[in-house]
Formats: C-alpha cells, structure tokens, sequence
C-alpha cells in the first residue's frame, strides 16, 4: 500500500478541497490510501466522507491563530508519523508557508510533492505586498524541499517556479466526473419555482464571494440587463469575505429584486440546470473547477479571457470576453445564449480534453507510485 498524506483541505468545500476529493474517489484502492493534515481545529469539508473512507485526519493549529502551538504540533506530528508515509502532497495557492516540505524532509519523507492551484494572490494592499515578497523567497528556496512540482494550469505554475522548475512541473488537470453534472430538467424546476423564478432569465454565479471572483462585475451586468430585460435575476451560490459588501452594492444599484444569495449549496448540479446562464468574470485563476462543471451541465458560460487559461474551453457554448470590453457587448453574448443539451457529445469532450476523472485518475496513480 503507498501511502500519501495530503495537506491542503479546509472548512471551505471549494476547488482545491474538491478537485482532492474528487481524485480520492476513484484512487482509493489497494495501491494507494490517503491521510489528511489540517492546520484548522474546525471540522474540515468531506470529513465525514474522509472518515468513512478509512483516511485518518489529523488537525493542527493555525499558523496564523497561534504560532508556537503551530510550530510544536507540525514538529510533533512529523516526527511521530513521518515514517508511516511514502509521499506527501502539498496543495496551495501561494507559497508563504513550505513548513509542510520542510518538515516532511527532515524526518524522511522521500517524495515531496507542491501543487500550484491558483495564479495570483488573492489578498489587496499592504497584506497582500508582505505576502508576494515571501512567495518570492520561498519560490527561490522551493527546490531545496520539494521533490516533484505540480500546477493546474501553465498559468498557475508560472506562478509557483522558476523557469528552471517549470521544465519538470507536471499539469494535473482539476478533473470531474462530467457525468454527475448533466442538465437535470426536474431540479430545474423545482429551484426556479421555490425561489420564484420560473419567468425569469437567470444569471448564475457559482464560488467564494471575494476579490478573485469579481462578483462586483456580475452586478454591473445585471444592473444594466434589467434595462433590456426587466425580468432578469442574479443567483450567487457561495459565500465569502465579500458579501456584506456585495450586499451593499445591491442595495446602493436597488437590485435588491433582482439578486439572490442562496450561500453554500451541495446540489451545485441543480443550480446549473436551473441557470440560463453562467457568469465568471474573475480577476486571476489556476483552473477554476466551476467552469467545468457548468459546462459538463450544458449551461452556456460566459468568462474572462483576462484570467482564465483558455483550455479550459471545453463546449462550443463558452465564451472569452475581455473585462475592459464595454459591458455591451457581455449583454449582446448572454443575451442569444443556448444551452448545450447533447450530453453524450459533452461527454465526448471530457475525454477528449483530459478533465474526465475516470481517466486523468488513472493517471495521477501511476504518476504518484511509479514516478
């Protein structure tokens, strides 16, 4: 049995959380087994799931709660189990902290793997500048720790590795089974009539509300959509830093008829089909795991061409469009969007593409035990 411990879930069950998981599903066999290091006391996303799956989740202090307690419990948990495993993954989206590749080196682990999983910084001003300069200097010192580099996107990487690394990162695709996220015409209906939107063109918005994904772009959309056409709705599903500020923006534009915040939803697959429309303008991404399952639903998606690795286009139904284009022309585009009902030609671009998990888990495993 080649055991991994993974760093890289939390309390939030997002991308990096999912993409995990998702992979974790279908590896999890004779071969491989999973353990989860957590540097959170709260009850992590899937856990449940996790412990049912016979994984052992192990939970240390914050680093930012409580900096000597962190220290000592990362010191004392390595040096306890570090023997216990074959490889560690480490997924992140900056690189200030590497404590786990330290650690993991000095008490023996042998593959020592980092996982890039976002482009940029997601924080703004003076936190933001301490944080880049210690990405900076942890990106130089990263090949000292590290044994093997792997990223989402070429976007993501670059914003990992030196040029010298960047020659033997690996792109590990945020697969998904496409299949558990076809068009569902029930739950389509049964969303649009509880939240009264059965008449409605519905624009919808799947991620955590904060700067990276723009939402505050989605407003100015709907904002001058309801001119065109007065029975368009805006659906967020999530939740985030931003939304007492998104909140405010509503109420400062008076869409306060035209907005819903629904929060955090595990039937993402219904909320697409009950869309007409998926929205993503976000600033920067890795490989944003929401555009794939939208477009494994069919819903058509509009997206930033200005942050979004353009492979991720998977369905004819997608299209890039420029944040400093005027907003007319996101109104022209949404406007005469169809959704893509052909699911087994979807399917077929899954494959096609490498972000159907069946095959890139194949994959992964033979990349975990045999490289």
């Amino acid at each position: 049995m080649y055991k991994v411990l993974v760093f890289g879930m939390t309390e939030n069950p997002g991308g990096v959380e999912s993409v995990i998981i998702n992979y974790y599903k279908r590896l999890q066999n004779k071969k491989i087994h999973f353990d989860f290091l957590c540097n959170t006391k709260s009850k992590i996303a899937y856990e449940d799931l996790l412990i049912n799956m016979h994984s052992k989740v192990y939970k240390i202090t914050a680093r930012s709660k409580n900096f000597f307690n962190y220290y000592k419990e990362l010191y004392s948990f390595f040096k306890e189990h570090a023997h216990e495993y074959d490889c560690i993954w480490v997924n992140v989206n900056n690189l200030v902290n590497i404590d786990y590749l330290i650690m993991a080196k000095k008490f023996g682990i042998k593959k020592r793997i980092i996982h890039s999983h976002n482009s940029r910084l997601m924080e703004k001003g003076i936190k933001a500048n301490v944080k880049k300069i210690i990405h900076v200097v942890n990106k130089k010192r990263l090949s000292n720790y590290a044994t093997d580099y792997w990223a989402c996107s070429l976007d993501a990487a670059k914003w990992f590795y030196t040029d010298s690394l960047l020659k033997s990162t690996k792109i590990i695709r945020n697969a998904i089974d496409s299949r558990k996220m076809l068009f569902n015409m029930h739950k389509r209906e049964k969303i649009r009539q509880k939240y009264h939107l059965e008449d409605s063109l519905v624009i919808g918005n799947v991620g955590r509300l904060q700067l990276q994904k723009n939402q505050k772009f989605c407003l100015k959309v709907i904002r001058s959509l309801q001119v065109v056409n007065p029975n368009v709705k805006m659906v967020f599903v999530g939740e985030g830093p931003d939304h007492a500020k998104l909140v405010e923006l509503v109420n400062k534009y008076r869409l306060n008829s035209k907005v819903l915040f629904v929060g955090v939803q595990e039937d993402i697959e219904g909320w697409l089909s009950a869309f007409d429309t998926f929205l993503f303008p976000s600033l920067f991404e890795g490989l944003p795991l929401a555009l794939l399952e939208a477009q494994a639903n069919g819903v058509p998606v509009v997206a930033s061409s200005d942050a979004i690795p353009q492979d991720v286009k998977i369905n004819r139904n997608f299209k890039f469009l420029s944040l400093n284009q005027n907003i007319s022309y996101w109104l022209e585009y949404i406007l005469k969007t169809k959704r893509e009902y052909n699911q087994k030609k979807i399917y077929e671009n899954f494959c096609k593409s490498g972000y159907e998990i069946n095959k890139a888990a194949s994959e992964l495993e033979n990349i975990f035990i045999n490289e």
